[in-house]
């Protein structure tokens, strides 16, 4: 790593994310300023056997807490979400004058269509569908707070989150000092409603209780945390009130994460307690909000064993083995929604895993409505090959894809296993079909016995009919 130094911040959000759209995981590291209290970011391009290269480095706004990685306005590249406070409590980790800031990755966008010409005077101005692991080297985070910037956006807490009249000011928990040393608490993000925008999810502080809550990620409009005066901007947020009553009656919570529990495919809700209110140390919140809508699952596997069986040692017997998830990892797709308009997305496989991160070990991305297959999936490793990602079609929604990279430098073919979750509506299915076809096969019968007694008359007529020329 040929480039500045960097002091690492102590607590610090390094991450191994890909941020220029190549689908190689590159490094992020947040270092500290001389003066020990700012800080600022460095990324490292991933070029493989040739290392990494400092291509950026940015000064985060004072107050800078946590940074969280993810495609905040769904556009296939992996945005940085970060919460700035203007001051936290060294006893209860509550911070004051809180926000939650977004800081969108530019880079090259989608092109409208397969058919647009992507290169214009010998410069790439876009990405075709089937070109999404291509890297952006001009990609950049822009940091500024300016009117003229609308790659930032500054969301104050208590916009996403407003407090009652005549309730305590919410703020917002950024650390948990219940453990030892303390703990960083991000923001967590996930699609919990399946739309393909990730919705976020806090802990607020009001006096002594602690309560988690989460915010759905939404068009901009007037009124609209996180849009302008005129309900212009990317993203949106509003708070979860229908239906999201169990999770304002905790108030010891101590951090709060998605998972998807009872694997039924939408995110639930873990919530780690301090045990105050005598209901346990972890509570479960399942998601049960029906949503119209497609997900799909995906882990990249580093393999065990490269033929896909393993032997048993002092033994004939062979087992068929997984191997673990891969950090850094990364997801590109397009879809179709259902009038028609294509839509990118990407997703990062376990990009942090320090200070109880607590990420799902496979990637979890909600596709929205739509009445088609996946049209293009890429799937990249860290794996330093010439071929480092594969392209998938026709991937079906709703079910759970395993992938295992070659090992070594060995140039065989990516293994690819899709599992089908069975849904609740499978039996009802299988009824309507027994039942119709049930249905088809009396009328076939009917017909048949009617038909076949027309042709006893008619075979009856005939034998009665008198040759009158034989006379």
């Amino acid at each position: 790593m040929d480039g500045a130094q960097c002091r690492l911040s102590n607590p610090h959000s390094n991450a191994a994310v890909d941020l220029n759209g190549d689908c190689l995981a590159d490094m992020f590291l947040v270092c500290d300023e001389d003066n020990g209290s700012d800080k600022y970011f460095q990324i490292w391009i991933n070029n493989k056997e040739d290392g990494f290269a400092l291509a950026q480095l940015g000064r985060f706004p004072r107050g800078m807490r946590s940074v969280t990685f993810g495609d905040i306005d769904r556009d296939g590249t992996i945005d940085m979400l970060f919460v700035t406070c203007d001051s936290v409590s060294n006893g209860s980790g509550i911070g004051s004058g809180c926000n939650m800031n977004i800081a969108y990755n530019k880079q090259l966008p989608l092109c409208s269509s397969t058919a647009t010409q992507n290169i214009k005077n010998g410069k790439r101005v876009c990405r075709l569908p089937t070109d999404l692991c291509v890297a952006d080297p001009d990609f950049q985070f822009d940091l500024r707070e300016s009117p003229d910037n609308p790659d930032f956006v500054r969301i104050p807490i208590s916009d996403i989150f407003p407090f009652r009249q005549g309730a305590p000011t919410p703020h917002l928990l950024v650390t948990d000092t219940s453990h030892n040393p303390p703990l960083p608490l991000p923001i967590r993000i996930g699609d919990a409603n399946q739309d393909g925008f990730p919705d976020i999810l806090a802990i607020l502080a009001s006096g002594n209780d602690r309560t988690p809550q989460m915010a759905y990620s939404v068009h901009c409009g007037k009124g609209v945390a996180g849009c302008d005066v005129n309900g212009r901007g990317r993203r949106g947020f509003q708070a979860l009130k229908k239906g999201g009553e169990i999770l304002t009656g905790i108030t010891d919570a101590r951090s709060a994460v998605f998972m998807d529990i009872d694997e039924d495919g939408t995110l639930d809700i873990m919530v780690q307690r301090t045990g105050s209110q005598g209901q346990g140390k972890v509570s479960f919140i399942q998601n049960n909000f029906y949503y119209d809508a497609f997900f799909l699952k995906a882990v990249v596997l580093n393999g065990a064993c490269g033929s896909g069986l393993c032997a048993t040692p002092n033994s004939s017997d062979k087992y068929h083995p997984f191997g673990v998830s891969y950090s850094g990892a990364t997801y590109k797709y397009t879809v179709l929604d259902t009038s028609g308009r294509r839509a990118a997305a990407e997703v990062g496989q376990l990009p942090q895993t320090a200070y109880h991160s607590l990420l799902t070990p496979y990637a979890y991305f909600g596709l929205g409505r739509t009445n088609n297959y996946i049209e293009n999936l890429f799937v990249g490793s860290t794996k330093h090959s010439d071929q480092h990602f594969i392209n998938m079609e026709g991937v079906i929604p709703n079910s759970k894809l395993v992938i295992i990279p070659p090992l070594g430098n060995d140039d065989a073919s990516w293994r690819k296993e899709l599992y089908l979750r069975p849904g609740e509506w499978i039996p009802w299915v299988t009824l309507t079909v027994v039942a119709a076809t049930v249905l088809l096969a009396i009328i076939v019968f009917v017909l048949h016995l009617s038909e076949k007694r027309e042709d006893e008359l008619e075979r009856r007529r005939a034998s009665h009919h008198i040759n009158f020329d034989a006379l």
